[in-house]
């Protein structure tokens, strides 16, 4: 895990598993593939909490996208659960830009009401329309982020108070 103070930032997407022996094609995002350590961690979060993998093999496939095997991860069922989950590493050892939306991965985000709707699991820079995505109990979903929309930011605790639209997070 990491050490405590440390933050996780995203570095990468599981876009979909290769073949019948756990590997994943991976897409970075801000990084370049061969920045990686593969001797430290990368996580995943389950259930909302971080889950440290370590790095089998790792093939750069191109400028953005890489061929990986996690070591707990064997087989086809195994890297299927992988698809579509962001992968994290430790900042420290990385340069980031703290005040990145970014920097707001695994925060928990709340309601104008103090109720929590999820943890914040990524970040989409959609031109014109930057949105957080946020894993829910129902999966994920994307919360537009304006400055007009925030109510709170409580950098001790790691939560965002935001006034969400009605219907996105159900």
């Amino acid at each position: 895990m990491p050490e405590q103070g440390n933050k996780l930032f995203q570095i990468a997407q599981v876009l979909k598993s290769n073949g019948i022996e756990g590997e994943l094609v991976l897409s970075f995002r801000d990084i370049d593939p061969e920045e990686i350590d593969i001797k430290e961690p990368v996580f995943v979060h389950f259930d909302g909490l971080p889950v440290p993998f370590f790095i089998r093999s790792f093939t750069p496939r191109g400028t953005n996208r890489a061929l990986v095997t996690f070591n707990d991860i064997c087989s086809l069922e195994d890297a299927e659960e992988m698809v579509g989950k962001a992968v994290y590493a430790d900042e420290d050892g990385y340069e980031t830009d703290e005040e990145s939306p970014e920097s707001l991965v695994g925060w928990l985000l709340k309601d104008a009401g103090g109720r929590e709707r999820g943890r914040i699991s990524g970040f989409e820079d959609i031109p014109g329309n930057p949105c957080l995505d946020v894993e829910t109990d129902d999966g994920h979903s994307l919360v537009p982020l304006h400055e007009d929309l925030v109510i709170s930011i409580d950098e001790e605790n790691q939560e965002l108070t935001m006034e969400i639209p009605s219907g996105l997070l159900g």
